[in-house]
């Protein structure tokens, strides 16, 4: 093989290359982008998980003033309902879904209050 043959061989590689590393860099300028805005500002948190079957959850999701019921299996996630989360703020479902800790529920289960 001779030197011409090497460059010949490495031109195309390092073309390529470059070609990749500029696609980089464009995604990495404007992926997470919503609206001009970056998702950080997007508040989202997981409120309670249930396990319905194996491998099968319900979730109950606050995305900034929007209270979303989630039905999630192995290979879907579906949107069940959607709700103000402003309406149950003050309501039992604000309350209720904290998970109990280990002593609240042994007292519930040997009848102590």
């Amino acid at each position: 093989m001779s030197f011409i043959d090497i460059i010949k061989s490495i031109v195309p590689l390092l073309l390529i290359l470059a070609l990749l590393f500029g696609i980089l860099i464009l995604v990495r300028r404007h992926s997470f982008s919503l609206n001009g805005k970056k998702a950080k500002n997007i508040n989202v948190n997981v409120l309670f998980n249930q396990m319905i079957l194996p491998k099968k959850y319900l979730s109950f999701v606050k995305i900034k003033d929007k209270l979303l019921v989630l039905g999630i299996s192995e290979n879907n996630i579906s949107l069940l309902k959607e709700f103000d989360y402003n309406d149950f703020e003050g309501d039992e479902l604000g309350t209720n879904l904290s998970k109990p800790n280990f002593v609240e529920i042994l007292k519930q289960n040997l009848g102590i209050r």
